[in-house]
């Protein structure tokens, strides 16, 4: 595993066996698709092997050796996760499936017992709709207001708007730190600041920024930081949510069941303490040690080294691409923005741009990247994504390039 400060991405792609592949014969894939999930280490791959053929056990419930065993893992891993974003204690960190799941949990238990008809929540135009369809439902349940903070034409948010916007005293404010489709890199702490000067909660969408980015909750001063372990070289159907103790401690459950509780009656019940109370049944207890050797991976490498190597990969994709003729990259400059670039290909539909790029053993994303709203405020229909991690090159670069000089003969 590559050493802290001696990040080699040749050797660091050693740890990554799907990067070996042939998506045909002869044709070897390069994966520039970490937005939408990230290859996974075998460091990841084996600690869950273990669990499965070791002591798989269930949680919290047994003595017996293999259950103790399972409960300390598990709960290291939340441990291990608390650190790497630097919440004050573990019981911060409550164990979701997912981003989608933690926004939801905060819209259904916090929304759903604080806001009334009338009130308002502040998002963006550039959501993933993880971070708008929860709060349109409630919404639609409470007759609470929403706002939105549009997008410049440059792929910023337009920050004198918010200011207005926080004038309306909102409740919450939610946002992404990092956009899924523009890359933009949001300025999170001054807009969680501005947020709590009007007393409103901030909600932090981290799927993009958490795995790029070194996040610091007590740092950022953010109530809620949603993320999901599939991004961030860990496994599929576990994600986090971040609360500040006391937010959480006066939030009523969200799902109920087996070891949420303390007590049940007939007719009663007392929850438990934090943060079992909001993960009611038999976890992804697998999925949550991969979660843990996922952070502990990401930490040995340096979440400085990450950011700095996904900026030099975009800096040189941005500018191969911006001397591409008939192409055009949405979003803001390299400077502001992680390892993100979506562009349109003239009269060329994403779509057609993906498939002849998977023939070239090319896998980029096609589509709205489900962020309809931005799509709509840019005037497109969809977009061609390219993003990058720490296992890509230069030379991945140069074979997009390559791939979409086919794509332009091709279409002429």
């Amino acid at each position: 595993m590559t050493e802290l400060n001696k990040f080699d991405v040749n050797k660091i792609r050693k740890d990554f066996p799907v990067l070996d592949r042939e998506v045909s014969k002869g044709v070897p894939l390069v994966y520039l698709d970490s937005t939408a999930t990230s290859q996974k280490p075998v460091a990841v791959i084996d600690v869950m092997d273990r669990y499965y053929r070791e002591y798989n056990a269930n949680i919290h419930r047994g003595v017996h050796r293999l259950a103790e065993e399972a409960t300390a893992a598990y709960e290291e891993a939340r441990h291990k996760i608390a650190r790497f974003i630097n919440a004050k204690n573990a019981r911060e960190i409550i164990y979701t499936r997912n981003t989608t799941e933690s926004i939801n949990l905060v819209a259904y238990s916090w929304g759903r017992a604080n806001l009334k008809a009338g009130d308002v929540i502040i998002l963006t135009e550039m959501e993933h709709h993880s971070n708008l369809v929860p709060w349109y439902i409630l919404a639609e349940g409470k007759g609470v207001k929403i706002e939105f903070i549009p997008v410049t034409e440059d792929g910023l948010l337009d920050i004198n708007v918010y200011k207005q916007l926080l004038l309306l005293n909102p409740k919450l404010v939610a946002f992404t730190q990092m956009s899924n489709v523009l890359g933009t890199i949001t300025a999170a702490k001054e807009m969680t600041r501005m947020a709590h000067a009007v007393g409103a909660l901030v909600l932090i969408d981290g799927a993009q920024s958490v795995p790029h980015l070194k996040v610091d909750v007590q740092d950022l001063d953010a109530d809620f930081l949603a993320f999901s372990a599939h991004k961030m070289l860990g496994p599929t159907g576990i994600g986090a949510l971040y609360g500040r103790e006391k937010v959480l401690d006066a939030m009523p459950p969200f799902m109920g069941g087996g070891d949420m509780i303390k007590k049940v009656l007939l007719g009663s019940y007392t929850p438990n303490e934090l943060p079992h109370k909001f993960e009611a049944g038999t976890p992804a207890i697998a999925e949550a040690i991969g979660f843990g050797a996922a952070v502990d991976y990401l930490k040995n490498i340096g979440m400085e080294n990450v950011e700095a190597h996904e900026r030099e990969i975009a800096t040189y994709a941005l500018n191969m691409l911006s001397d591409f003729p008939g192409l055009q990259v949405i979003g803001p400059s390299a400077d502001k923005r992680g390892g993100v670039t979506s562009f349109v290909m003239d009269n060329i539909h994403p779509h057609d741009v993906a498939q002849i790029l998977d023939s070239e053993g090319i896998a980029v994303r096609a589509g709205h990247h489900c962020a309809m709203p931005l799509h709509e405020k840019y005037r497109l229909p969809a977009t061609t994504r390219a993003s990058f991690y720490v296992y890509n090159t230069k030379e991945e670069v140069d074979k997009l390039i390559i791939g979409l000089k086919k794509v332009r003969k091709i279409f002429g």
